[in-house]
Order: structure tokens, then sequence, then C-alpha cells
């Protein structure tokens, strides 16, 4: 016949509530890491981009909007009518909040050079 030691069950029971905790924890943080990956803001506002490209050109904004680019990355978009009478659309890229935005952050430069213009 088996027999157990005695307070066997009652270690037995022990970790395996231990062990269901530990799964119950690690289940729980990585759901959190996965939700705070996904909840990233952009480090500069699209606010912040508008008056930055406003700035950059002198020309009135027309619309903006701001797209996820990857995990950590964001594009904000800002189509301006420059003084010249010609439309651009300026990007303003970002990371996620983590990081500071780069100084570097628009890919168009606000001459009249690009080629994102239209003439009206």
């Amino acid at each position: 016949m088996d027999t157990l030691p005695a307070g066997a069950p009652g270690l037995f029971n022990e970790m395996r509530t231990i062990l269901r905790s530990l799964a119950c924890l690690l289940t729980l943080s990585v759901g959190v890491a996965a939700h705070a990956a996904q909840s990233a803001e952009p480090a500069m506002s699209l606010e912040q981009a508008v008056a930055q490209v406003q700035q950059e050109t002198g020309g009135k904004v027309l619309s903006a909007s701001t797209v996820r680019r990857g995990r950590s990355s964001f594009e904000h978009r800002v189509k301006v009518l420059t003084p010249t009478g010609h439309v651009r659309v300026v990007t303003v890229t970002t990371e996620a909040s983590k990081g500071p935005a780069s100084n570097d952050s628009t890919k168009n430069p606000s001459s009249d050079g690009g080629s994102n213009k239209e003439k009206h």
C-alpha cells in the first residue's frame, strides 16, 4: 500500500496554490505590458505639430491627422496652404511618449522644393 508521509498532502496543496498564483501574475503582467504598448501616445501632440508646421511654413493649416506607424512611431500629417498659394502636406514623425521626439522631425523641408505641392 502506498502511503504519503505526514504533511505531504498539505505541502502538495500549498505548492499548487503558489503555482496558480504565479500563473495568474504572469498572465496579468503580459496583459498589462500589451495594453501599455497599444495605448502609447505620441511624444509630440497633433496641436504641437500643427504649430510647428505653421511656424515653419508661415501658411494656413487646412487639415491635420495622426497615423500610427508601428508600435512606437506616429506620423502627424498637416496639410497647409503656403503664402505662395501652394498646398503642401508636411509629415511630422514622432516616437511614442516613452522617449523624447527627435529635433529633426519633419520629413519635408519647409522650402518650396518639396514634391507634395499643388498650385491653386
